[in-house]
């Protein structure tokens, strides 16, 4: 998937690499998300495009440790996934072929009883959301062909009887089998811009979040409020008369300039998403940076919320929460392992939405210095201007 010249030299993913394949039932787009931790922003909207997360985790020694300690990155991508909504998190034990697992059922178990309670603090639902599967990524066992039972005896067994949560053999098996909710195509035109360029006119990329798509109809782009035709709809670069909720489409805007629309900007049809530049909402403090160890109002932080990146500030705090579920009305600061209610003013208005109305308008993350510190979830928009 590292295409460019820099990602191969360095061997690691920076920018997020997109590909296409297709099964005999569902036709998939591959959203190779960077791991190292500078380039955590492009992850985060590499993800918060994704439906189903496929976690790749080397069974070698040592190196699923390291992945994994306080400062690994594992843990960062995990607890993003959940917050961006995620729906199926594959986790896929990758390596199995190596000389010192020799598809060894006791290292396979031993990962994912390590994993277990892990994802279970990030959010996930263990028995309905998570499934494990051990591949060998060098001879593609079990990816497209299930392993043979000479090298690795009890796989059969353990998938026929459901074990790992799976009763899928290979792993496109398992993604085939994967059910989505919360795909509404009678609901309003939602697409979140990812990126725009020139081409003979304005072309926006992104995914399709909620309704319909087609040549020829009048969107609305939030939040600027300016109105355009679609000119042409491209879904994996083949022109289409419509796309659904889940595509990843090229839209091709008549009469709209460059800075028309940005990155983070949403496409609509009426009622539009609401443009907004304070929000009321729900969060959870996962980690602050080292010079300030509690969030006070004042704070100031960098909002990511769909495909926009926002700076942003804590302007007053409502109620805290902490680990034992006392709850504090008015209180003056946060500290980790909390959950707060607050209100956040962002510099610029932002196309979002209430996280009960449309949830993928309505999740957000917190970074500064480098760290996520806060997950969150919008509860409250100001009243609409008439």
């Amino acid at each position: 998937m590292d295409t460019n010249e820099e990602e191969r030299a360095k061997g690691k993913t920076v920018e997020v690499g997109k590909a296409h394949f297709e099964t005999e039932t569902k036709r998939y787009t591959i959203l190779d998300a960077p791991g190292h931790k500078n380039y955590v922003p492009n992850m985060i909207q590499g993800a918060s495009q994704a439906d189903i997360g496929v976690l790749v985790i080397s069974a070698r020694k040592g190196e699923f440790e390291t992945g994994f300690d306080r400062g690994g990155q594992t843990r960062e991508h995990a607890m993003l996934a959940k917050t961006l909504g995620v729906s199926h998190l594959v986790v896929v034990i990758n390596k199995m072929d190596e000389p010192t697992v020799k598809w060894s059922k006791t290292r396979f178990d031993e990962c994912v009883t390590k994993l277990r309670p892990f994802l279970k603090s990030c959010g996930f639902t263990i028995k309905t959301e998570v499934k494990f599967i051990p591949i060998s990524g060098l001879n593609g066992w079990n990816v497209k062909e299930e392993v043979k039972e000479s090298d690795c005896s009890w796989w059969k067994q353990s998938y026929q009887s459901g074990e790992n949560n799976t009763s899928a053999p290979t792993l496109l098996d398992l993604l085939d089998s994967l059910e989505i909710k919360g795909r509404d195509p009678n609901a309003p035109l939602r697409i979140p811009v990812l990126e725009r360029y020139a081409d003979r006119g304005t072309i926006a990329m992104g995914k399709v979040e909620s309704g319909v798509i087609r040549p020829g109809m009048k969107v609305v782009v939030m939040p600027t409020r300016n109105e355009y035709k679609v000119d042409a709809v491209w879904a994996n670069e083949d022109p289409v008369a419509a796309a659904r909720p889940g595509e990843n489409v090229l839209v091709k805007l008549n009469g709209a300039g460059l800075e028309d629309v940005r990155k983070g900007y949403v496409i609509c049809t009426e009622p539009t998403c609401r443009a907004v530049d304070k929000i009321i909402c729900q969060m959870a403090i996962l980690d602050l940076p080292e010079n300030a160890k509690i969030m006070t109002a004042g704070f100031q932080a960098i909002l990511h919320a769909h495909c926009c990146e926002e700076e942003c500030t804590i302007s007053k705090i409502f109620e805290t929460t902490n680990a034992k579920g006392q709850v504090v009305k008015g209180a003056r600061f946060v500290g980790v392992n909390m959950r707060c209610v607050c209100m956040i003013e962002l510099e610029r208005t932002t196309p979002v939405e209430r996280f009960e109305d449309m949830a993928f308008l309505g999740r957000f993350t917190l970074r500064t210095e480098g760290k996520t510190i806060a997950i969150g979830k919008i509860t409250k928009l100001p009243p609409k201007k008439e």
